[in-house]
């Protein structure tokens, strides 16, 4: 399955110049937040294949104006042809704006999906938006990653971990790829294309596509 991953910033090669062949081949798009609500709804609608988001700590908007056709999927395992993919959106509370969570409220969030993870069998992809703590995450606290993701991917060991957030603009400290135990750890900053089934991602990752 190939899948593209996207966050924080949209993509020019796909927005502003736009061509369907770019899309050709990709069976779903994931986003992990913090991308204009119109650039989803357009991806959508000239891919015809699913896209799934959660929400950034910048998609307040999303109340107002939500990505129509695209699938939100926070706070629930969605299934895709047989793969169980896990969201969780939001950043660490930094202030008091939108899906900004302390990390005792994401442990919160996590804990009322125990029936979800039962039945599951617990999950192949874990979405957010914020990075796992000590994970490609920041040390100032709006880019500080959350535990309790490194707790669920301790737990349930799944193939992939899609966040965004941390932009690689930064610094060349936040990387494309990295790998925690038997996890691929992915930061789909702008766009990120991988196949779900490949043993070894990282060789088959396209940054400048």
């Amino acid at each position: 399955m190939k899948i593209l991953a996207i966050a924080d910033d949209e993509s020019k090669s796909l927005w502003d110049h736009f061509e369907k062949s770019k899309l050709e081949g990709i069976d779903l798009i994931i986003s992990c937040g913090d991308l204009d609500p119109r650039y989803l709804s357009f991806l959508v609608t000239l891919s015809n294949v699913p896209v799934l988001y959660v929400r950034g700590n910048h998609d307040g908007k999303y109340e107002k104006i939500p990505p129509d056709g695209c699938i939100c999927i926070e706070d629930q395992i969605y299934v895709h042809k047989g793969v169980r993919i896990l969201g969780l959106g939001g950043s660490m509370r930094y202030n008091m704006g939108a899906n900004q969570y302390t990390e005792r409220q994401m442990r919160q969030r996590v804990a009322k999906l125990w029936f979800q993870l039962l039945r599951k069998r617990g999950f192949d992809i874990l979405v957010t938006h914020a990075p796992a703590y000590q994970l490609n995450d920041g040390r100032d606290l709006p880019h500080q990653g959350f535990q309790v993701f490194r707790t669920l991917i301790e737990k349930y060991r799944p193939k992939y971990f899609l966040h965004g957030h941390v932009h690689m603009s930064y610094g060349r400290q936040h990387k494309r790829y990295d790998k925690y135990q038997d996890t691929h750890v992915i930061n789909a900053f702008e766009k990120c294309l991988f196949e779900f089934e490949d043993e070894n991602p990282r060789e088959h990752l396209i940054e400048h596509w």
